[in-house]
């Protein structure tokens, strides 16, 4: 199963967008709208790093008037003719806080420009842009391929190992459903056609809303195979659960929207191998045989490795760590399953569907 989805994987690549340095002229039409919160130690180098690797684009730095750290990372950073830095009020109960700060920067673009929303913890190349806007010339809206950079906790490690290994044989073999909420992009003039953001202000998940709306309208999104790559920090065992728990809440909100028949698909397709590899790991250990895991975890391991070279230009597979984020995603998908409430950003909320969600005092 994991070998067919790796094919269609690759298969889906190749038809890709190309990921080439875009044209001066297109850059200059990029409106970079980054949503900044602080608490990352690498906040201010990513940030630098974009404005280096996306010369020419102009950026919108959204910063919350109650965040005074980022305001202090923003200031360090200094000013430049390309970057506008607006300070943001805090979102009213039951609104999307991410939402609410990228509409005024929407309202404040020119039809012809396109919006990049990019996260504060991700670095874009200058060649995966390019491939974004490669996907714009014939869908409504593009999105990019996440990939972890090292971090310094063995916790992150198992966050980035839970994506590295998942997020090419995720987005990449099933016509998009969703889209990566970290990098995406838009013609501002599509985007206004559809309301704008602000229909989409009561929705909890940003990027299942704006997927959502575009699909619903009979727009396409292009998934690009080019990365954007994200750092961040995980302190300890409490963060990792409480993100992975995040993610995997949100993942079954997306789930409850889908028709059986793509119900079904996901779940054959990505929650079936977790089981497996459990499977032979307590057969192996009850018979003392160890030939049918070793033999899996060798073919895991080249598989992994082999798609990650064609899709990021190198591997990032740890075995151990890939290999116990592998077997623990059944209990985090159970616990996202029963526990409703969840601590994103600064707020904590009690969540009853996609767009009920209320905050937890």
């Amino acid at each position: 199963m994991q070998g067919g989805k790796a094919i269609a994987a690759l298969r889906a690549a190749d038809r890709a967008p190309v990921a080439v340095e875009p044209a001066e002229d297109a850059i200059g039409k990029v409106v970079v709208v980054q949503p900044i919160l602080s608490g990352d130690p690498g906040l201010e180098d990513a940030l630098r790093d974009n404005l280096l690797a996306l010369e020419g684009a102009r950026f919108v730095w959204l910063v919350d008037e109650d965040d005074p750290e980022a305001r202090r990372v923003v200031d360090r950073i200094g000013a430049a003719p390309r970057v506008e830095v607006r300070l943001c009020p805090p979102a009213p109960d039951g609104v999307n806080p991410k939402l609410a700060k990228l509409q005024p920067a929407l309202d404040a673009a020119a039809d012809d420009e396109v919006l990049l929303v990019l996260d504060d913890d991700t670095r874009l190349p200058r060649a995966s842009l390019g491939a974004l806007l490669g996907g714009l010339a014939h869908h409504t809206l593009a999105t990019g391929l996440p990939a972890y950079l090292p971090g310094r906790t063995p916790w992150a490690r198992l966050v980035e190992q839970f994506v590295d290994n998942n997020a090419v044989l995720t987005y990449l073999p099933m016509a998009p459903v969703t889209i990566n909420g970290m990098c995406w992009a838009m013609r501002v003039a599509d985007l206004r056609a559809l309301g704008g953001l602000t229909p989409l202000l009561r929705h909890l998940t940003d990027d299942l809303a704006v997927a959502g709306a575009v699909l619903g309208s009979g727009g396409t999104i292009c998934q690009t195979a080019s990365p954007q790559w994200i750092t961040t920090s995980v302190d300890d065992g409490g963060h990792y659960v409480r993100l992975m728990h995040r993610w995997m809440l949100f993942a079954n909100l997306l789930l409850r929207r889908q028709p059986l028949r793509t119900v079904v698909a996901i779940a054959l397709l990505h929650g079936t191998h977790p089981n497996l590899l459990w499977a032979i790991l307590v057969g192996s250990v009850r018979s003392r045989r160890p030939g049918p895991l070793v033999a899996v975890l060798g073919g895991r391991w080249l598989l992994l490795r082999l798609v990650q070279r064609r899709i990021y230009g190198r591997s990032l597979h740890a075995p151990g760590l890939s290999l116990v984020s592998e077997l623990v995603q059944p209990a985090h998908l159970a616990h996202g399953a029963v526990q409703r409430t969840i601590r994103w950003r600064t707020r904590t909320y009690r969540v009853r569907s996609d767009v009920d969600f209320t905050p937890v005092r």
